[in-house]
């Protein structure tokens, strides 16, 4: 059975990880092994743990804690945290028909986590407390601190991949976020990073990839741009920079289509890619647009670029 710890001291050292603004300070926690990072939602925190990540601790609301433990056949020994919950009955009914269909379904997945975290320490409070300790308000009610694992060569990550993406100093969050569950679910095999990217396991990230960071390849690239379009080449792939440019072909280019292994370079949100990355690339590709419109978000773009270059 995990171990539930009712939180009552909000300033204990082993709830600074959920209270901590920094993402640079998760990362460097076991320096010079790799750090931390926070998974929210039961939806995610499942997927990272099919992905091997090792769980440190849970922060989840007590209520929804009770419920899973119910839902397991389990019950407390102390009466403590199922009074708690008693007591705040009344309260938490309205915040409840808010969230019906998630209260219905979230137990369920935490019992499922619990069940695999039974050695872990699971840390429960009201919402209200949980807002205090984190700052805002947790949709789906659970966070996990977890460790993060060495990150592998760009060679065995895109080993056997036939379509991979690559990010140039892509530094939004959910941009960033959104491109992964859009190559994830459209079947790409790897994703590259510079080193000017944000990196994909800072929490809002993780939110908006809605996990998908943990199912999919990915890893820094240790060359700076443009030199990294040589190493593509290197590594067996032709590269496809998004881009708005005269010679560009459009994404239905048969050429495209054929290559057997093709990389495609997605560039920052203001600048997009840098001029001799594109110099260096073997294509130039566009998206058609109407009304005028030149371009589309990058994460967008992404999604409509894989969806067309993995058919």
């Amino acid at each position: 059975m995990p171990e539930i710890i009712p939180v009552d001291n909000l300033n204990a050292e082993e709830l600074r990880m959920y209270a901590c603004t920094s993402e640079v300070q998760l990362r460097r926690c076991f320096e010079p092994e790799p750090g931390i990072f926070i998974a929210e939602s039961p939806k995610v925190i499942l997927r990272a743990l099919d992905a091997g990540y090792e769980p440190l601790s849970l922060l989840a609301e007590e209520r929804l804690v009770a419920h899973a433990l119910e839902r397991m056949g389990l019950r407390q020994e102390e009466s403590q945290l199922r009074e708690e919950t008693r007591r705040r009955e009344e309260s938490l009914r309205r915040e409840e028909s808010q969230r019906q269909k998630e209260s219905q379904r979230n137990p369920e997945l935490l019992g499922r986590i619990l069940e695999r975290c039974e050695h872990v320490p699971v840390y429960t409070a009201d919402p209200g407390v949980l807002v205090r300790i984190t700052g805002y308000h947790l949709t789906q009610g659970v966070l996990c601190a977890m460790r993060r694992r060495a990150l592998s060569a760009a060679e065995t990550v895109c080993a056997g991949a036939s379509r991979i993406a690559v990010l140039e100093d892509i530094v939004n969050p959910t941009n960033v976020g959104a491109i992964f569950r859009s190559a994830a679910a459209l079947g790409l095999g790897a994703v590259l990073l510079t080193s000017g990217c944000c990196d994909p396991l800072y929490r809002r990230a993780v939110r908006v990839s809605m996990g998908t960071v943990f199912q999919i390849p990915w890893t820094y690239l240790d060359a700076s741009p443009p030199e990294y379009v040589g190493k593509l080449k290197q590594m067996g792939f032709a590269s496809a920079a998004m881009a708005l440019e005269e010679d560009s072909v459009g994404i239905d280019d048969p050429n495209l289509a054929g290559e057997k292994r093709l990389a495609v370079l997605l560039g920052n949100e203001g600048e997009g890619l840098d001029a001799a990355t594109i110099r260096a690339c073997d294509y130039t590709v566009k998206i058609p647009m109407a009304h005028d419109v030149d371009s589309l978000n990058v994460a967008a773009a992404s999604a409509v670029v894989f969806w067309q270059l993995t058919r």
